[in-house]
């Protein structure tokens, strides 16, 4: 059984975020070996695909080391550039049944283009502890399926260095949610993007992710609105890496495009 690593959210090696994919299988493996495994490659993610009848639809799951996710985007693009640049498909775009329903990734231009479902926030008061637990005070807080902090300029969102377990505690209690948070801010002047972010996600088992699908499916909106346009291009600032979304806003969906990057091409000695 086949499995690759790949930098999604990249345009070269060692930028944006590893997701391991493993080869299209005839039947779901049990969860619990498909959590084991996702232990093992302690990656973000580990993408599992399940074949169809169509050669251009695949179920499609995603497990953190700790636990199965509704919605993960990197993995997403990188499940379909193995389809696509490994394993040799010829379509022009391919559809993924999830638990967030159909997703499809469609080549374009070097990269790739995602249709994911808008997640708009709304705008809240400040959680108690927040702040405390960032090291930060937000401009503004907006809750979603995460809690999105809104900072004054891109050096807070690059110097911030949270309380994990607290921020974990804060989020998961103003959101009913798993504890993750976003924190973004508009670009400093003369930046080839527009926003700057990043993404701590405890309630995850990921203390903080390189380049996140379904955090710009929360940023999308609430920036093309501050923006006063569809299309907003993030860098998303994790140290080190860092990561590359192209988004744009369209009616209830986001189109996400990036590149993404093979760096691993691996078989697995243990199977289900």
């Amino acid at each position: 059984m086949r499995q690759w690593t790949i930098d999604a959210f990249a345009a070269a090696a060692f930028r944006g975020n590893q997701a391991c994919v493993v080869e299209p299988l005839a039947a779901w493996p049990e969860a619990a070996w498909m959590q084991a495994l996702a232990a093992e490659n302690n990656q973000a993610e580990t993408a599992f695909l399940l074949r169809t009848d169509d050669p251009a639809r695949f179920g499609l799951r995603w497990f953190t080391p700790a636990l199965e996710v509704p919605l993960c985007g990197h993995a997403t693009l990188a499940s379909g550039h193995v389809l696509f640049a490994e394993l040799g498909l010829t379509a022009d775009k391919v559809t993924f049944d999830t638990k967030s329903g159909p997703l499809t990734v469609r080549r374009a231009g070097q990269g790739y283009e995602m249709d994911f479902p808008a997640q708009p926030p709304a705008r809240v008061a400040m959680p108690a502890g927040l702040a405390q637990a960032l090291g930060v005070e937000p401009a503004e807080v907006w809750a979603s399926t995460y809690l999105v902090a809104v900072l004054k300029d891109e050096a807070q969102v690059r110097a911030c260095a949270p309380d994990l377990a607290a921020l974990e505690a804060v989020s998961s209690g103003a959101t009913g949610g798993r504890g993750n948070v976003g924190v973004a801010a508009l670009a400093d002047p003369g930046q080839a993007y527009d926003v700057v972010d990043r993404f701590f996600a405890p309630g995850s088992g990921i203390p903080e992710d390189p380049a996140t699908g379904s955090l710009h499916t929360i940023l999308t909106p609430l920036f093309a609105d501050k923006l006063g346009r569809a299309r907003v291009t993030f860098l998303q600032a994790y140290p080190g890496r860092g990561g590359d979304l192209d988004c744009e806003l369209a009616g209830d969906r986001v189109l996400l495009r990036g590149q993404a990057v093979t760096v691993l091409d691996g078989t697995l000695r243990v199977g289900p």
